[in-house]
């Protein structure tokens, strides 16, 4: 079930049609798991054919696109010939990235359902599939890298860098207009129909100097609610900038009702420092709502809600998953509210886990406030993740458009999420080399090995086993292991939902 949810997430739409077509053959293989497989053999080969055919065809068409243009290329084109020309070779690059990502998803599909074949049929099906599949030119893509690489030297050639003269005048160059510094938001200020940034002050350094967050207001041309946007609480949690980004880049503010608020980095000591916590290691997400006169994570968190977050009456703070683990995407929410729970299920998670939002966390602090909160987790921690972020920002778009704040209409996901009543982390007692098991967003069953830890020497030291039925909601992946890490974060599908659940995650 996951993988389908993963090629739902990475599918070229316009090639939707070309890729493996995962969930039918598997379809095909239960449905003669107490035969030969004949069919289901027959069914993998022509699918198979058609990825190959498929890839095929591009990468000679890339072939022929990037021998015209470098035939077509010389120095003194004229600059409206230049132009189409740069968009053409654009064009290519993308249809060759396309390709190596088509191809990987299709070779991983082919990889996960021999595997599942052999283990539904109790036969060494990937042994002669197996190498029909590495036979296949998609399986090479060595070519396509090789092309790609071509094409980006050809261009790198052609669209040359102008070398840097040195400057008549003052040496520092200003590139953006001076953005103003303030220590209140207030939303009335700001024009409606444009789009303004503006630095709020939370705090001091040790110069006295201000420590400044990011804030960028979208105000429509006509009133409506007001959304705030939260990312990087974790310094290192980077994932919800380029959706933010993303964002505010593509609402169209002339059919805009109302306002968004969004603050692309929230912890600022902990993003300069590419960690977690606040300066001093504290975690910002354990001393919500702050205090005026308290700590200096406290103070940071106190300004931070009385100076920004107060102002929202939807809030969307977003996540990934903390050092050394990975998630799967999925939100956090009070499933007992129904304004939380309809922007929990319209944000078209991998998964949805009920938590009424525990006091100390930014979550629970707007919720306090009466505004209604979700957490948004968009998979793994320092790093940019495109397809994670993309299906995250058509979440967004679709709780906008249920507010009636924009005119697109609701995305529905190719997958149903699901919907855990509570879940938790299973810890490990043994100290060694971890090694967990289950993929993200798969099923294990009670009784099922999900990790084990060996000793520096290789000698096994102890197995852990799923307490009961749950989806892998995030996991470690970090094999060195001490007595008490974290091994997987399991959610529990359940009949009722608990009106007070604090069991860690904020």
């Amino acid at each position: 079930m996951k993988f389908e949810q993963h090629l739902a997430l990475i599918t070229i739409p316009s090639w939707s049609k070309y890729y493996l077509n995962y969930k039918h053959l598997k379809q095909v293989l239960y449905a003669n798991a107490s035969v030969s497989g004949e069919e289901f053999q027959v069914q993998f080969e022509r699918e198979i054919t058609k990825v190959n055919q498929h890839y095929c065809e591009q990468e000679e068409s890339a072939q022929a696109q990037l021998d015209s243009l470098q035939a077509q290329w010389h120095a003194d084109m004229e600059a409206g010939d230049k132009e189409v020309w740069k968009a053409k070779f654009t064009q290519l690059l993308q249809q060759l990235e396309h390709l190596a990502d088509y191809t990987q998803a299709c070779v991983t599909g082919c990889r996960k359902i021999l595997k599942k074949a052999d283990k539904v049929s109790g036969q060494t099906v990937s042994r002669t599939l197996g190498p029909m599949v590495a036979s296949l030119r998609f399986a090479k893509p060595e070519a396509n890298e090789e092309l790609l690489r071509e094409a980006r030297a050809e261009w790198r050639k052609c669209i040359a860098v102008p070398a840097l003269t040195a400057p008549t005048g003052p040496t520092v160059q200003q590139i953006v207009p001076e953005i103003a510094t303030v220590t209140e938001l207030d939303l009335a200020g700001f024009p409606a129909g444009q789009v303004s940034r503006v630095w709020v002050a939370l705090a001091e350094d040790a110069l006295g100097l201000p420590i400044r967050v990011p804030v960028i207001v979208a105000r429509g041309a006509t009133a409506g609610p007001v959304v705030g946007i939260t990312a990087a609480l974790h310094g290192d949690e980077l994932n919800g900038i380029p959706v933010i980004h993303q964002l505010i880049g593509d609402v169209d503010l002339s059919t805009l009702h109302g306002t968004l608020v969004a603050v692309p980095v929230v912890n600022v000591p902990g993003f300069h420092l590419s960690q977690r916590g606040y300066a001093d290691g504290a975690d910002l997400n354990r001393v919500m709502p702050g205090k005026a006169d308290g700590s200096s994570p406290e103070v940071y968190a106190y300004n931070l809600i009385h100076r920004i977050t107060r102002h929202f009456e939807y809030h969307l703070d977003l996540h990934t998953a903390s050092r050394g683990r990975v998630n799967s995407l999925y939100v956090r929410a009070d499933l007992t509210d129904p304004r939380t729970a309809r922007m929990a299920r319209l944000q078209n998670p991998q998964i949805i886990v009920h938590n009424a939002g525990p006091g100390g966390s930014l979550r629970g602090a707007s919720m306090q406030r009466g505004i209604a909160a979700i957490c948004v987790e968009i998979g793994d921690p320092s790093r940019f993740q495109k397809y994670y972020s993309k299906n995250a920002l058509l979440g967004i778009t679709n709780i906008l458009s249920q507010l009636r704040m924009v005119p697109d209409e609701q995305c529905v996901s190719k997958f149903t999420p699901v919907i855990c009543s509570h879940s938790f982390w299973i810890y490990t007692r043994s100290g060694g080399i971890l090694t967990v098991h289950p993929e993200l967003a798969t099923w294990v069953r009670a009784g099922e090995v999900i990790a084990s830890v060996h000793s520096v020497f290789g000698d096994l030291v102890e197995e852990y086993f799923a307490p009961q039925d749950g989806v892998i909601v995030g996991k470690n992946i970090d094999p060195v292991c001490r007595s008490g890490n974290r091994i997987l974060h399991l959610g529990i599908v359940g009949d009722s939902l608990p009106g007070v659940l604090n069991n860690g995650h904020l």
